[in-house]
């Protein structure tokens, strides 16, 4: 635990699952003296003040934002350009305002125009999840060991940055810089596209005949359960995520198109060594996932 906070007051936006799992590390690590979150729906902001993972919760942004030294967004990133625009008058000289969304650069053109002068824009995205949502939903343990990737826009205020990076750190999170418009590529690929790719196979299924669909549920293997999984998670979320982030998943989804023909012309062609060779690269990037500790 830190020996003093290093905010009095952080407003998180948005108790979810990253926003209650933020509430709670940042509990367990003494790393501000108030936490209070805002949630559109009531039942979540009064069952985080219940639990105990919050100090105040409201409704409201710009209430939860008066006042606040760190601004979390963790709403759907659809919902941005509001928040942004309701906290906006709220914000104190100095303030910090950062988020967890999954794309950068939508975040920017939707955030950075509401903002006061004087408040410090810091775009985040602890990457780390799973598909449960909901103020009971987080725990403290999801963000050790994990990667979290900053994107300050040209000119931003290093030590805003700095603190933000800091809160992360404290988390247990590697924090990294990057390019907003790189980010979204990168994530596009090993995020985005895993996501619509899980979408599409599930629905897939839900298209099958009824006696079919019964005993894919039945006999699910533990590959289509990956996808169910990946397939539970918030629809708004994943919406706002595919169509703020287009360009780059169609260019990735195109580039997949492309490779699953090749893949299917294989198959149907019975070249075995085609599919060997290619299982076996892919079979490497696993091994690297796993040395990376990121499995």
């Amino acid at each position: 635990m830190t020996a003093s906070p290093a905010f009095e007051r952080l407003a998180i936006v948005g108790i979810g699952l990253i926003g209650s799992s933020l509430a709670r590390a940042v509990r367990a690590e003494g790393l501000a003296r108030t936490i209070v979150c805002a949630d559109a729906n009531a039942d979540h902001a009064a069952r985080a003040k219940a639990i105990g993972i919050v100090d105040e919760a409201t409704t409201d942004p710009a209430e939860a934002a008066a006042g606040a030294d760190l601004v979390m967004l963790c709403v759907p990133i659809g919902a941005y350009a509001d928040v942004a625009r309701t906290i906006g008058p709220a914000l104190k000289p100095g303030a910090i305002v950062t988020d967890v969304g999954s794309v950068k650069q939508a975040v920017i053109d939707a955030v950075a125009p509401h903002l006061p002068e004087g408040v410090h824009l810091v775009p985040g995205h602890p990457v780390a999840g799973t598909e449960k949502s909901g103020p009971d939903a987080g725990f403290a343990a999801l963000f050790p060991g994990r990667w979290c990737i900053l994107t300050p826009v040209p000119g931003a205020d290093e030590g805003a940055t700095r603190k933000v990076a800091d809160l992360w750190r404290a988390c247990g999170m590697t924090v990294e810089r990057m390019d907003p418009g790189h980010h979204d590529r990168v994530l596009a690929i090993t995020s985005h596209l895993p996501h619509l790719i899980a979408y599409t196979i599930v629905g897939t299924a839900t298209d099958l005949e009824e006696h079919l669909r019964q005993e894919v549920i039945k006999y699910s293997a533990s590959g289509f359960r990956d996808f169910t999984r990946i397939a539970g998670s918030d629809p708004t979320m994943w919406r706002d995520v595919f169509l703020n982030n287009r360009e780059a998943v169609l260019d990735c989804l195109q580039r997949f198109t492309e490779d699953l023909t090749a893949l299917q012309r294989s198959i149907r062609r019975g070249e075995g060594d085609a599919l060997f060779d290619l299982f076996t690269r892919t079979r490497e990037i696993r091994k690297g996932v796993l040395d990376a500790r990121q499995a």
